[in-house]
């Protein structure tokens, strides 16, 4: 059973920053593309960044100089740090695993607003 958990996300002020974590089970993580979407009321769930099995990084232009993808293949784990964070950037942020397959976490909130 493959599973994505993600954790790390709740209120921040603008300009302010948060770490998302997502660990993944039932896939080699180390051999998969990972990443991180968003979904904000009302809108369609859009990509954020991605990180391949070699470290290769992909951002939006949205995400681009504030935002940083990592992982960890030893805890399989990919993490999104967000740093001067905006209002625009509230949404629900799901992990994101491809392999032969496309899986999904259920999804953690970041709000941001004074």
């Amino acid at each position: 059973q493959v599973q994505l958990v993600e954790s790390g996300g709740g209120l921040v002020q603008p300009g302010g920053s948060l770490r998302l974590s997502c660990v993944a089970s039932g896939i080699i993580f180390r051999m998969v593309v990972m990443g991180w979407y968003r979904q904000a009321p009302g809108k369609q769930r859009e990509l954020v960044a991605t990180i391949t099995s070699a470290g290769i990084t992909n951002y939006a232009d949205s995400a681009k100089g504030r935002f940083t993808i990592s992982r960890d293949n030893a805890k399989n784990t990919v993490y999104l740090q967000m740093n001067s964070l905006k209002p625009d950037d509230t949404a629900v942020y799901y992990c994101h695993a491809r392999t032969m397959y496309n899986y999904w976490g259920q999804g953690t909130q970041v709000t941001v607003s004074s």
